[in-house]
């Protein structure tokens, strides 16, 4: 017997400890402090969501940030904070804090809301800092009865209490108002508890769940989608996603793209929906003001069909999952593309291709994949001046601050948006597999002084923004006009003989001496400009082939005359050059004395000495095109919304309570006398306010005067 009596003491002794810890758990995980941590962290972990983009390609980050930090961010997963695990984790723990707080707090609450607490003493009351005594002419059932009355037609909840007192029979009149306060208290933590916990159901735990344990994995590579296997196909039966669905005009599809941080992930949804029209509508500035798509949505288990019409804010549903309106995108329109020489040899010719697929073109012996990237028919540009010419260098904080005020800035801009027309966007990659993006208009815009240019695009990586190349469009708005300038600048036998045309115009006839000397240095010099001749080892061209030659053959102090000459002579070889094209191509020769001529030469001089840093042999112009439109659908399933939609009503019920509902509690303690009754009152508020004071004296004064 003693032997068990001692092992079931030491069972009991090493229990204890456990239950300290598990107790002291507990006060932890619902202490307000641990909350407040927790909250602080979420804080900043939305700050960071906010101010770094989410979801952006790696490359992204390293280009923006550096390789150190990009590798830190991803590694850290703050390129996707909201689905990262530690914000899951951190909301769950947000979640069991203050459930653990309310399921502490809340029995106190609505204990003491029950109650009235009657069984105060009498000598409590006088420590109170509202308190009043006074002589009453009724017993103190009567006066009770009267006093009860009149706080219950006030509103106050009202109780009775009869005590035995050496004197007789005394009463208690215990009241209470502003209840609410407590309930407020309970509601507003719950609140917190439904739209952490919705938080957690429309966020990416579910899908989090099924990578971890139902053998799903995210898919980094590239292709059709018909053509991912099942391990990266999520089942129509997942309770909760939001991901976007790409559907054509007179196509369908099932399948949504979930974005991940490492990839994507496909949704299969219940049905399939087919898109009969896409619609957009422009106000006169060319910015697009409705998106709406007429949709038919498949039921794939019932074959049953519903008409919908989908607009921005205006989704439809179902089967509990939402259909937005998202934006618009290329379905596939077909393009036909001219392409023209850049490096003034060959011959033009047509591309017809779709926009998604590709094509194959051969310069010389190497081959180049052209991928159709993308066709907007619509481009708004702001076409004042001041948006052009910028100085990238400049930091203008007064502006800055004014970009950020948004409605508070007060601050009048010029602005002049003008629909500058169709462009088409392009990928050449070569055979190693390095691509570069080209975007180039389909019409000439406005240079800012009055000279018609295409602008062709070009950029090395997404992560870069499009450098442009600018044609001057010739008295016919057309790019051919520089084409056949470009390409005539190639060939020396037109060079010879638009130097053979200079010449005859530019030297006396009675000195024809000059002749000789003007012919050669017109040779060399449109020779240079055209890239024939080695400068220091290397063909460069342009006017930097000039600049070179100047300071390589003409002394520093005759360099700033000779270069005048020089270029007098160039622009006069290039006129004559022009004239010549023209003419072949049974057109007249520009007028010198024009001043759009002098626009259009000094344009093509510049984009002559330019085009040889043009990285393709051709430059692709849009002909024609066939749109097909492509309505961007949000696509979600949302069961945690409703609870949100009820945790912030709570919120807002607790909030109100707790700041606009004051409880207080009155008490008047009801003493016999030989002559009518003693009164001791008594009031309490959970805030000191001018109206707890003014109350009281109100309760006083009704209630310390007998009737």
């Amino acid at each position: 017997m003693t032997h068990t009596a001692t092992a079931t003491t030491d069972d009991t002794s090493r229990a204890a400890p456990a239950r300290r810890r598990g107790r002291t758990a507990i006060e932890l995980l619902s202490s307000m402090r641990f909350a407040i941590a927790l909250l602080t962290v979420i804080c900043i972990a939305s700050v960071i969501g906010t101010v770094i983009k989410q979801h952006e390609p790696a490359s992204n980050y390293v280009n923006q940030f550096g390789p150190f930090w990009a590798e830190l961010f991803l590694a850290l997963k703050l390129n996707a904070v909201y689905s990262a695990w530690w914000f899951l984790l951190i909301l769950a723990f947000l979640v069991i804090s203050t459930s653990l707080c309310v399921l502490r707090n809340a029995p106190k609450f609505l204990a003491d809301v029950r109650s009235y607490k009657e069984n105060i003493r009498e000598g409590s009351l006088k420590a109170f800092h509202h308190k009043a005594e006074g002589d009453l002419g009724g017993t103190p059932a009567a006066e009770a009865e009267r006093i009860g009355r009149t706080l219950a037609a006030s509103g106050w909840k009202v109780r009775l209490q009869e005590r035995d007192t050496p004197n007789g029979k005394g009463w208690m009149v215990a009241a209470k108002a502003g209840a609410a306060n407590k309930i407020g208290y309970i509601a507003a933590h719950s609140a917190i508890v439904l739209i952490c916990l919705g938080g957690l159901l429309d966020g990416d735990l579910f899908v989090r769940a099924m990578t971890w344990l139902g053998g799903k994995s995210v898919y980094a590579g590239s292709g059709l989608v018909s053509e991912v296997t099942a391990e990266h196909r999520l089942p129509a039966t997942n309770p909760a996603f939001r991901g976007n669905l790409v559907v054509g005009e007179g196509t369908s599809s099932s399948t949504a793209i979930l974005s991940q941080s490492d990839g994507v992930l496909l949704q299969e949804l219940p049905f399939a929906v087919e898109l009969k029209k896409f619609i957009v509508e422009y106000y006169s500035t060319g910015m697009p003001k409705l998106f709406a798509s007429e949709i038919v949505i498949h039921d794939k288990t019932t074959g049953e069909t519903q008409e919908a019409r989908v607009e921005v804010n205006h989704p439809a549903s179902y089967k509990g999952v939402q259909i937005y309106q998202s934006s618009f995108d290329d379905g596939g329109s077909s393009v036909k593309l001219l392409a023209l020489p850049m490096n003034g040899t060959g011959d033009s010719f047509e591309v017809n291709g779709q926009i998604g697929g590709s094509a194959q073109l051969t310069d010389g012996d190497e081959k180049m994949t052209l991928e159709f990237t993308g066709l907007r028919v619509i481009n708004v540009e702001n076409m004042t001046d001041d948006s052009q010419g910028v100085d990238v260098r400049k930091v203008d904080l007064t502006q800055a601050l004014n970009e950020r005020l948004g409605a508070a800035d007060k601050t009048t801009r010029q602005v002049d948006l003008r629909n500058v027309g169709p462009s088409v966007t392009y990928k050449l990659r070569d055979p190693a597999g390095q691509a570069r993006e080209f975007h180039n208009y389909q019409l000439p815009m406005d240079a800012g002084d009055g000279a018609p240019v295409f602008l062709l695009g070009v950029r090395n990586s997404p992560a870069e923004a499009f450098r442009y190349l600018r044609l001057p469009a010739d008295d016919e708005g057309s790019i051919q006009g520089f084409i056949r300038l470009r390409t005539a600048l190639a060939d020396p036998v037109q060079r010879s003989r638009a130097v053979r045309r200079y010449v005859a115009k530019a030297v006396d006839p009675a000195r024809p001496e000059m002749a000789e000397q003007l012919t050669q240095s017109a040779e060399r010099a449109l020779g240079l400009f055209a890239g024939a001749e080695e400068i220091n080892g290397a063909k460069t061209g342009g006017l930097q082939a000039v600049s070179d030659f100047m300071e390589t053959a003409v002394p520093k102090e005759e360099r700033e005359r000779a270069a005048d000459v020089l270029l007098r002579i160039l622009n006069g070889s290039l006129y004559e050059l022009n004239a010549l094209v023209r003419e072949e191509n049974s057109q007249k020769p520009l007028s010198t004395d024009d001043e759009s001529t002098r626009r259009y030469m000094t344009l093509a001089v510049l984009a002559l000495s330019d085009v040889g840093l043009y990285p393709a042999p051709v430059v692709l112009q849009l002909q024609d095109f066939t749109q097909v439109q492509a309505s961007v659908f949000q696509v979600a399933r949302a069961p945690g919304k409703n609870v949100v939609y009820l945790g912030c009503l709570l919120l807002i019920v607790g909030i109100f309570a707790m700041l606009y509902i004051r409880e207080r509690r009155f008490w008047v303690w009801l003493a016999p006398e030989e002559t009518g009754s003693h009164a001791t009152m008594a009031l309490s508020s959970n805030r000191k306010t001018l109206d707890a004071d003014r109350e009281f004296e109100q309760l006083q004064h009704k209630l310390l005067q007998s009737p």
